[in-house]
C-alpha cells in the first residue's frame, strides 16, 4: 500500500511550501496530493510549487475538471511539470462539479464524452504524438508538443458513476475515488472499473484521530449520503484509524491518501496514524 497526504483546499497557498516539506520529512509517505475546487487555489500552480520545494514525493493532482481545460493546454502544463520533475507527477481529471461548471459557463453537453476525448488527446500529446481529434466536445487539428516529457505522467480519472468508472478502467492509467468510498464501496467500484494490469486505484479518506466533533461526522455523513454512524473515516484511536486504512487496501486500494483535519497541526494526526500502522 502506498500512502499519501492531501493538502486540502482550506490550506492557505502561502502555507503549502512548509506543508510539503513537512510531508516529505515523513519517510513512510510517498505522495502529496493537491486539490482544485472552484474559487480555491489552482491545482497546476499548487503542484508546481510542491514539486519545486520537494525532491522525493510524487505530487498528485486530484482532480482537475476536464471542462475547464482544453486538452492541448492541459498537455502543455503537465508536460512542462513532467520534464522538470520526471516521474514525480500524477494528474487526475474528472467531470467537474456540475453546478460549478454551470457557474463558469463550462458545462458540456456530454460530460462522459468530454472526459473520454480529453484523456485520449492529452495522453497522445504527452507521448509525443501529433493529435487530430474531431470529437463531440473536444477538437484538435494536428497538434503536438515541442517538448514532450521523456516520462509521460500517469493520467487518472476521478469519477464515481458506473459508466465513468468503466471509462476510467478502459482509458486512464488509474482511478481516483473520493472520500465517500469506504472499503465496501471500493470493492464495488472495482467491479465497474475492471482494471487492467498496472491500473492504479487511489482512494481518498478522511483522517481525524480522537473523537471527531459531531459537526464533522455529520458533514462527512451528509457528503457520503449515509447516517452519521456509517460515515467512512479513519477516525477515533490511531489503531482504529489504521484498521480503516488497511481495510481500504484490502478492498483494492493501491494508494490511500489521508485527508487530515483543518486545524493548527494537521500532520500530527498523520504522524500518530503512521505509528499505529
Amino acid at each position: 500500500m502506498r500512502l499519501g497526504v492531501m493538502a486540502y483546499r482550506d490550506l492557505p497557498p502561502e502555507r503549502l511550501v512548509s506543508f510539503a516539506r513537512d510531508v516529505e520529512a515523513m519517510p513512510q509517505i510517498a505522495d502529496l496530493w493537491v486539490v482544485e475546487d472552484l474559487g480555491w487555489a489552482g491545482a497546476v500552480s499548487s503542484a508546481a510549487t510542491a514539486l519545486a520545494v520537494t525532491s522525493r514525493l510524487r505530487v498528485g493532482i486530484g482532480i482537475m475538471p476536464a471542462p475547464l481545460r482544453n486538452p492541448a493546454l492541459l498537455a502543455m502544463e503537465l508536460g512542462t511539470l513532467a520534464r522538470l520533475h520526471p516521474g514525480r507527477l500524477a494528474a487526475g481529471l474528472g467531470h467537474g462539479v456540475r453546478s460549478w461548471m454551470r457557474q463558469v459557463g463550462a458545462a458540456p453537453r456530454s460530460p462522459l464524452s468530454l472526459l473520454e476525448e480529453t484523456l485520449t488527446a492529452a495522453r497522445g500529446l504527452l507521448k509525443g504524438e501529433r493529435v487530430t481529434l474531431h470529437g463531440r466536445e473536444a477538437r484538435l487539428e494536428d497538434v503536438g508538443l515541442v517538448h514532450p516529457p521523456s516520462i509521460p505522467p500517469p493520467l487518472l480519472a476521478g469519477v464515481e458513476g458506473p459508466r465513468s468508472l468503466a471509462l476510467s478502467g478502459r482509458l486512464a492509467d488509474g482511478t481516483i475515488l473520493h472520500e465517500s468510498f469506504g472499503p465496501r464501496q471500493v470493492a464495488t467500484a472495482l467491479t465497474h472499473i475492471a482494471p487492467p494490469p498496472g491500473h492504479e486505484l487511489v482512494v481518498f479518506t478522511y483522517l481525524h484521530l480522537g473523537e471527531p466533533p459531531g459537526a464533522i461526522v455529520d458533514a462527512v455523513a451528509e457528503f457520503q449520503g449515509v447516517e452519521p454512524g456509517e460515515a467512512a473515516m479513519a477516525a477515533g484511536s490511531a489503531v482504529r484509524a489504521a484498521d480503516h486504512v488497511r481495510a481500504l487496501a484490502e478492498a483494492g486500494a493501491a494508494t490511500v491518501v489521508l485527508r487530515p483535519p483543518v486545524c493548527e497541526d494537521p500532520l500530527r494526526h498523520v504522524s500518530e496514524l503512521l505509528g499505529a500502522l
